[in-house]
């Protein structure tokens, strides 16, 4: 099987994504007047549309890649790696509008067992195409290709086998005028020349587009992405404005353009635009592309995971499988995005995409057909609908937002003989250390099995975590691995594959798998994926090398991929190849904010020393193990935050790591470039990370509001920018929204299991004037139980005056196992002045109870044990006043 994890990434300017091209979907028919081939190479152009050409028999592979070729001086018969020149000669403007962009380019062989791999390099040697997975074909695109190319073909891994290659240039078609329209009761079909389209309102105020020009409707993804597709919104009607037919429902009118034929989406008004095509659909011999009028101030999100970005207007975005970790990558794109202006558009399909945002706005697939669900409403509702049409986001487990620590203990080549037990001793570690881990990763790596694996499952959850596998080549022992106590799948882009159904269909049968043999929660990991992913798995940004840039570039990345409906993305904490101290614990403190992280061991070298360096967070000494550990603490002990974000995510769609634009889309400080490098962990933690080797942080961007310093109980009013914020390596920026209301678990907490239960804490920010409100999730952790009802929910108000702080704390309703009858509340309740009295209840606590810092302008009160069936009232009472309105006694 492919060993991709270690070999070289593809370029992050390989423009589809080339090895999850599908076969079929790529390569249509090319067009007739076909070019003469040689030994050595053809020319495309208008006379000459496209070419095919044939390789001799090789014996053998090279299992490698263009390294193990020889030059061509010294391999001119093609007998080691196969060589083909490609000269494209075409008009100036010629890809302006074109569908699929570029050259289409593919190799195909008659045994699939074997494997050919394609790269392609201009005239200045630079790669500008490759796909080097395991598909057959192998397909890519020479993007905007004019001038000569140079074709490598590498026989990875052959026996007597040989290709044929294909290249073709694609011609374009455009809509003509409307030849017919009929239709109703939700649903309306509209006819120009050979296409055909179709146009279905469905209920809650979502619209599927569908055009082909064959004529006639397909749906090759079927029921893979959409489980369930929406019911017809069947109060629909349609009239004729003269220009164009309008079909209106409650939530929106279609325009469908008569000469020549164009869609529009408008507001019931009919007046106020959604979109508009400029122009008619165009398709190509293997693509299709929509083109819409850009607003003035008009914003752009989604894609899925597009590495280094969270917006995208004047960009271009690629939806694809690139294998490219770093910046510019897209190795978890999806074809969705949503628009400032109102709506979201899901293509529902496997075949990569290129969305251009400029003006206009032009998107599309490499397929010959259209088919897009449009979602209308704010951004939190777009991202709402879209999750609830191809799956929300999953609930993990409650040890699955705890850290985890993935290694190969068996047969690793850079850390010598070790065997699957030796995972207890580095759990272990973590304890006595003192530091929370959810679960292991034990054979994370090419060729690592395991051993002794029910006592290695006993042992670790003897230590209070879980057990997890990673998988090379497919799940077929899965069931039996879940039955001995394997709680944690990790999928890897080996046998994951080229393919984007392939690798959500890995996803499901992943989380499925270990469902049907247990009581447990899927939770699976996975570096490669698509639309539908977030139902199933965390998407884990890939293999990165360690340096500042890297963590920089993960931030607008995570907080991006929410705009996505992908609830869990993350990458490897310090990176996995590469070490240094400073870095780590810089990208270890944000990603505390996280819901999901994991600590990638045995594969990375000092970046001083060159030597193999392992990364659990206590290896690099004082005063890193403190810093490490305090952050890792802070994390385990907001798990009642997180998990409740994880619920509603669940729940909406929405997931807790997000771009500041996604709660203030108002503030065009939202979208500046400060505020790229920062994001909110829930509505209510704004985290700003270092990521220069500096003790100072400046352009921190904070919105409209009062915020406060986590560390210092400094206030900002915004909205502002702060520069030369003082943060030496163990200070992470961090400013808690003024309102917010955040559980805790008690101090010291290094496990879910072991916290004490009969303890809730609750840090508060109340606002001078004003109500908050906050809504607890619970359930046990762990089972499904919660999707029959099991769980419970506290209510908790807040309401500052001029008086003082009253906190209102309802009854916890529902039941768990596992929930206790009974627990105590410390609160830390943060501003103000001291308080003349607190009250629980009405009645005076004893002073004991309750005390405050000048310094932090913190008030600490302690409840005693209270029923969790009743709530209760606490009050901060400020120092009477007279009727002059001064304190009494001043």
């Amino acid at each position: 099987m492919r060993r991709l994890r270690h070999r070289v990434p593809w370029p992050a300017w390989t423009p589809l994504g080339v090895a999850g091209v599908l076969a079929g979907t790529l390569l249509a028919a090319p067009a007739p007047a076909r070019a003469a081939a040689t030994a050595a190479g053809a020319v495309l152009d208008p006379a000459h549309s496209s070419v095919s050409w044939q390789s001799p028999v090789y014996a053998k592979g090279t299992g490698g890649g263009p390294e193990k070729c020889p030059d061509a001086a010294t391999d001119p018969g093609g007998t080691v790696c196969h060589r083909f020149d490609l000269t494209v000669s075409v008009p100036d403007g010629y890809w302006d509008d074109n569908p699929e962009g570029g050259v289409p380019l593919s190799i195909g062989w008659e045994r699939p067992a074997d494997d050919f791999d394609l790269y392609v390099y201009d005239d200045r040697g630079k790669q500008v195409a490759s796909s080097a997975g395991t598909a057959d074909p192998e397909a890519t695109v020479i993007p905007r290709a004019s001038g000569t190319y140079h074709v490598l073909v590498v026989p990875y891994a052959v026996h007597d086998n040989s290709f044929t290659g294909t290249a073709y240039l694609p011609a374009t078609t455009d809509a003509g005028d409307l030849t017919s329209f009929s239709g109703g009761a939700g649903s309306y079909t509209i006819g120009a020349g050979r296409l055909t389209a179709r146009a279905d309102f469905l209920k809650g105020g979502q619209l599927r587009l569908q055009a082909d020009p064959s004529g006639s409707l397909s749906d090759p993804a079927g029921t893979a992405i959409v489980r369930r597709r929406p019911a017809l919104q069947r109060h629909t009607s349609s009239f004729d404005a003269g220009d164009y037919y309008g079909i209106r429902s409650p939530e929106a009118v279609l325009r469908v353009y008569k000469k020549p034929l164009r869609f529009g989406l408008y507001r019931p008004d009919n007046r106020t635009r959604i979109w508009q095509e400029d122009k008619p659909l165009r398709w190509s011999t293997g693509g299709m592309r929509q083109s819409l009028t850009r607003g003035a101030d008009e914003q752009f999100f989604g894609g899925g995971e597009q590495n280094g970005s969270f917006s995208h207007r004047g960009r271009t975005m690629y939806v694809a499988n690139s294998f490219d970790w770093n910046e510019g990558g897209y190795n978890n794109s999806q074809p969705f995005y949503l628009s400032s202006a109102g709506y979201g558009v899901f293509r529902n399909t496997f075949a990569p995409g290129v969305y251009t945002f400029g003006a206009p706005v032009t998107t599309g697939q490499q397929e010959r057909r259209l088919d897009a669900y449009y979602f209308l409403g704010d951004a939190k509702q777009v991202i709402g609908k879209y999750t609830a049409l191809v799956g929300r986001p999953f609930m993990p487990p409650v040890y699955g937002l705890e850290p985890g620590d993935s290694d190969c203990y068996l047969h690793n080549a850079n850390r010598g003989e070790r065997h699957t037990l030796d995972a207890l001793k580095i759990a272990d570690g973590y304890a006595e250390h003192r530091m929370p881990l959810g679960w292991m990763l034990v054979n994370d790596g090419y060729g690592c099995g395991y051993e002794n694996l029910e006592q290695t499952v006993k042992g670790l959850q003897d230590r209070h975590a879980q057990l997890g596998l990673w998988t090379e080549d497919g799940i077929d022992k899965l069931a039996d691995q879940v039955r001995a106590g394997q709680r944690v799948a990790k999928l890897d882009v080996a046998w994951v594959g080229n393919g984007y159904k392939f690798a959500l269909d890995a996803c499901d049968a992943a989380k499925r798998g270990i469902e049907d043999n247990s009581d447990a929660r899927g939770f699976v990991w996975l570096p490669v994926s698509w639309a539908g992913a977030q139902r199933c798995g965390v998407l884990w940004s890939g293999d990165q090398k360690l340096s500042w840039d890297y963590i920089r570039w993960q931030i607008p990345t995570y907080a991006g991929a929410t705009m996505s409906g992908i609830a869990y993305n993350t990458g490897d904490v310090g990176s996995i190849y590469r070490h240094d101290a400073r870095m780590y614990a810089r990208d270890l403190q944000w990603k505390a904010f996280l819901p999901a992280i994991m600590t990638m061991d045995g594969w990375a070298t000092d970046l001083t020393t060159g030597k193999p360096a392992d990364q659990q967070p206590w290896r690099d000494g004082e005063p890193y193990t403190s810093i490490n550990r305090k952050y890792l603490q802070l994390k385990e002990r907001l798990l009642p935050y997180m998990y409740t974000l994880s619920a509603q995510a669940a729940r909406t769609g929405v997931g807790a790591v997000r771009p500041l634009w996604l709660e203030y889309p108002d503030d065009p400080g939202a979208l500046g470039a400060q505020a790229k490098y920062e994001f909110l962990s829930g509505p209510d933690f704004l985290v700003a990370p270092v990521y220069e080797d500096a003790d100072t942080r400046d352009g921190i961007y904070l919105p409209k509001g009062t915020w406060t310093d986590y560390w210092t109980g400094r206030t900002y009013q915004g909205p502002t920018t702060v520069n030369g914020y003082h943060a030496p390596l163990d200070t992470l920026p961090l400013f808690v929204r003024e309102g917010a209301i955040v559980p805790m678990w008690p101090e010291g907490t290094t496990s879910w299991q072991t916290r004490d239960r009969h303890e809730l804490d609750w840090d508060l920010y109340p606002a001078a004037r004003g109500t908050g409100h906050y809504t607890l999730y619970e359930d046990d952790g762990v089972t499904r139980d919660f999707t029959k009802g099991a769980a419970a929910t506290q209510r908790v108000s807040m309401r500052g005056d001029a008086r003082g702080t009253t906190v209102t704390v309802g009854a916890s309703r529902g039941d768990y196992a596992g929930k206790v009858d009974a627990r105590t509340y410390r609160f830390t309740v943060h501003g103000g002045t001291a308080p003349a009295r607190v009250l629980l209840d009405g009645r005076p606590l004893p002073r004991s109870a309750w005390s405050y810092d000048a310094g932090t302008r913190v008030t600490t009160v302690r409840t005693p044990s209270l029923p969790l069936d009743r709530g209760f009232t606490l009050r901060l009472a400020g120092p009477e006043r007279n009727r002059t309105g001064t304190a009494a006694g001043s």
